[in-house]
C-alpha cells in the first residue's frame, strides 16, 4: 500500500507541473537571443519545465529568429527528460514537417521513436512490475515503424545502431505478445485461432526467438484438429532447424 500512495504522489506532482500558466506575455520586452540564452541555460541545469517555457515562449514571439531551428530541437529533449514522453513525440513530428531537410532530422526522427517507445515504460513502471508483453501492443508498434523508418531514410545515422537494437527489443516483445494470444487460444480450444496467431510471427518476426514454442503450437493445434499431414510439415521444419530446442524433443516423445 506504501508503494501505490508513493505512485499516486508522483502521479500527482507530474501532473501539477503542467498546471502553471504558459504565456509569452511574461517574455514581452526580452529579444530572441535572450529568450533563448536562458532556455539553453535551463536545458543545460536540468531545469527542464524552464527550459520548455523559454522555448516556447520564443517561438511564440520570435518564429522566425535564427534561434528557431535549435529550439525547436531542444523542446524535444526538454519533454523528453521531463519526461513527458507524449509532448517529445508531438515536437518531434513537428520539427519533421518543419524541417525536413535538416541535417538534424535524423535526430527528430530518433527522438519520435525513442518518445514511443518510453510511452509504455513510464513513471508507473519505475515502481511496479509489468509483464509489457501483456500489455496493448499499440506504442510497442509505433516505435518499431518509427525505428525502422529512421534506418531506411538514414542507415548510416549515428541513431540507427541504437535503433537497430531496439528494433530487435521491440520484435521479440510483439512477438511475445502474439505467443501469449496463440498460448490463449490453443488453451480454450480455438485452434485456428492459434494457428493464425503463430502464422503472423512466422510472417513478421521470422527471427524471434518465439518461433520454436509458436511452431510447437501449431503442431498442437493442427493434431487436434486431425490435420496430422500439416502437423507433420510443421515438426519437418522443426527437425530441420531446431531440433534440438526442447520444444521439438517433447513433441517428439509426445508430450
Amino acid at each position: 500500500m506504501r508503494k501505490l500512495g508513493i505512485i499516486v504522489l508522483l502521479v500527482g506532482l507530474v501532473g501539477c507541473a503542467h498546471k502553471e500558466p504558459l504565456t509569452a506575455e511574461l517574455y514581452k520586452g526580452q529579444d530572441a537571443a535572450q529568450i533563448f540564452k536562458k532556455g539553453e541555460t535551463a536545458l543545460v541545469k536540468a531545469d527542464y519545465p524552464e527550459a520548455i517555457r523559454h522555448f516556447e515562449a520564443l517561438d511564440a514571439l520570435y518564429p522566425f529568429s535564427e534561434f528557431e531551428e535549435q529550439a525547436q530541437r531542444d523542446i524535444i529533449y526538454a519533454y523528453y527528460k521531463s519526461p513527458d514522453y507524449a509532448s517529445a513525440g508531438a515536437a518531434a513530428v513537428r520539427y519533421i514537417h518543419l524541417y525536413p531537410r535538416s541535417k538534424h532530422v535524423d535526430y527528430a526522427y530518433y527522438m519520435k521513436g525513442m518518445s514511443n517507445f518510453n510511452q509504455d515504460r513510464g513513471l508507473i513502471q519505475r515502481y511496479v512490475d509489468v509483464d509489457l508483453s501483456k500489455r496493448d501492443p499499440g506504442m510497442s508498434k509505433q516505435a518499431f515503424a518509427d525505428f525502422s523508418e529512421l534506418i531506411r531514410r538514414f542507415p548510416e545515422s549515428p541513431y540507427a545502431p541504437d535503433a537497430r537494437n531496439r528494433m530487435v527489443y521491440l520484435r521479440n516483445l510483439l512477438a511475445q505478445q502474439e505467443l501469449n494470444a496463440a498460448e490463449f487460444y490453443f488453451q480454450q480450444g480455438s485452434y485456428v485461432a492459434a494457428i493464425n496467431r503463430v502464422n503472423y510471427i512466422l510472417s513478421s518476426y521470422q527471427r524471434a526467438p518465439q518461433v520454436i514454442p509458436g511452431l510447437g503450437i501449431m503442431v498442437r493445434s493442427y493434431r487436434a484438429l486431425g490435420l496430422n499431414r500439416l502437423a507433420d510439415q510443421t515438426m519437418s521444419i522443426l527437425a530441420l532447424n531446431f531440433a534440438d530446442s526442447e520444444v521439438y524433443q517433447k513433441l517428439v516423445k509426445g508430450k
